[in-house]
C-alpha cells in the first residue's frame, strides 16, 4: 500500500535533532492478518519519548517507543515483533488480533540526510544488520552494495509505490521503501473553508497552496501553517504547475479567479479537479467555460458542487466532504 505522510515526520525529526535531541525511526515492514497501520508505517521518536506518526493505531506504540529509546542508547539495529497471544496483554501486543515486525534505527545524520533528498527513490535495508542504500534511477549511495536485481527491483517498487520485502542482500532479506514525492493541493480561495481543508489535507499527505491575490484574506494570521500565493490564480497555477500528483480545489465563489484556475486545470494532469458552487452556479460555470472553447470532457472533470453528497452546510462539514472526495481520487476511488 502506498504510505501518504507527506514530510511532517521529518520536519519532526529535523527539528528534533536541531534541538540536540537523538531519534529514532520505527517503520512496518510487515503484516499478518488484521493490522490498522500497513506496510510502510512510520514513527520518529526523540531521546525524551516524544513521538510522532503510528506503527499500529495506538495497541503498541508504548512499547516501540520503549524499545526505541533502549536503541538511541546502544545504537542498536533490531526488527521487533508484535502480535496478540492470550498470554499477552494489551499494552504489548495489537488488540485487532494481527501481527506485526517493525524496523527500529537510528535516525542520524546520514540517514536523515538521505531521506530528505530528491524525490522518487527508493530506500533498500538489509533487515540483517540495518545498512542501507538509496537508489535515484540507475545510482545507489549507501553503506549496502546493490547490485543490478536490487536495483531493477527497487524500480517496480517505485512504480507501485507500496514497501516490500524481498531477497537479495547477499542472500539476506532486504526491505524496499519507496520514497515519493508528496501529493499536493492547490486551493484558490482563502475563504473560510479553506482554512479548515488546509490543515486537514496536510495531515494526511498534501502539501498544500493557498492562492488568493486579496491581502486581506490571504493574511499569515489566517494560514499560520500553509505556503500562500498572493497573485491571481492564473499565474499563480502556471507557476506551481499541474502534475498527476496534483489535485486543485477552487473556492472563491467567484467567476474570474475561479475560472482562471479551472481552465488551467481541466487541460492539465491533476488527478482533481474540483470547484464550489451549487447546481445552479455550476451551470452558468459550464456555459462560460464552453463558450471559452473547452470541450465537454474537459469540462466534465470538475466535480461540482465539490465534495461528496453527505449533506455538508457549513464551512468544516464542507472541508470534510472535499477532502473526502479528493483521497477517493487518489486512491482510485472517484
Amino acid at each position: 500500500m502506498t504510505i501518504h505522510t507527506g514530510d511532517y515526520l521529518l520536519d519532526h525529526a529535523k527539528a528534533w535533532s536541531r534541538d540536540g535531541l537523538g531519534v529514532a525511526l520505527a517503520t512496518v515492514v510487515q503484516t499478518w492478518g488484521s493490522s490498522p497501520c500497513p506496510t510502510g508505517s512510520q514513527m520518529v521518536i526523540n531521546a525524551k519519548a516524544g513521538f510522532e506518526g503510528s506503527v499500529s493505531g495506538g495497541c503498541i506504540e508504548a512499547s516501540v517507543v520503549s524499545e526505541s529509546l533502549e536503541a538511541l542508547k546502544s545504537g542498536a539495529f533490531e526488527i521487533a515483533e508484535y502480535g496478540v497471544s492470550k498470554e499477552m496483554s494489551f499494552a504489548a501486543g495489537l488488540s485487532c488480533g494481527g501481527s506485526v515486525r517493525v524496523m527500529l534505527e537510528v535516525l542520524d545524520d546520514a540517514l536523515l540526510a538521505a531521506l530528505s533528498g530528491p524525490r522518487p527513490a527508493v530506500r533498500i535495508v538489509d533487515m540483517r544488520d540495518g545498512k542501507w542504500t538509496v537508489v535515484r534511477g540507475e545510482a545507489a549511495m549507501g553503506r549496502l552494495p546493490a547490485d543490478g536485481d536490487m536495483i531493477a527491483r527497487a524500480a517496480k517498487v517505485l512504480s507501485t509505490g507500496r514497501a516490500c520485502i524481498a531477497e537479495g542482500c547477499e542472500g539476506g532479506d532486504c526491505f524496499y521503501q519507496p520514497l515519493l514525492a508528496p501529493y499536493r493541493m492547490l486551493v484558490v480561495g482563502a475563504v473560510r473553508i479553506a482554512q479548515i481543508l488546509a490543515p486537514m489535507a496536510a495531515e494526511v499527505g498534501f502539501h498544500v497552496t493557498v492562492i488568493d491575490p486579496r491581502r486581506a484574506f490571504s493574511t499569515d494570521a489566517r494560514f499560520p501553517e500553509t505556503d500562500m500565493v498572493r497573485e491571481w490564480p492564473d499565474k499563480a497555477v502556471a507557476k506551481l504547475g499541474l502534475d498527476a500528483q496534483t489535485a486543485l480545489v477552487a473556492l472563491t465563489h467567484d467567476a474570474k479567479p475561479d475560472d482562471m484556475a479551472l481552465g488551467l486545470a481541466v487541460r492539465s494532469d491533476a488527478f482533481y479537479v474540483g470547484a464550489l458552487g451549487s447546481k445552479r452556479t455550476h451551470a452558468s460555470r459550464v456555459a462560460r467555460l464552453r463558450e471559452a472553447g473547452y470541450t465537454e470532457a474537459e469540462i466534465g472533470r470538475i466535480h461540482a458542487p465539490v465534495g461528496l453528497d453527505i449533506g455538508a452546510r457549513t464551512p468544516g462539514e464542507i472541508a470534510v466532504s472535499i477532502l473526502a472526495q479528493v483521497i477517493a481520487a487518489r486512491n482510485g476511488r472517484a
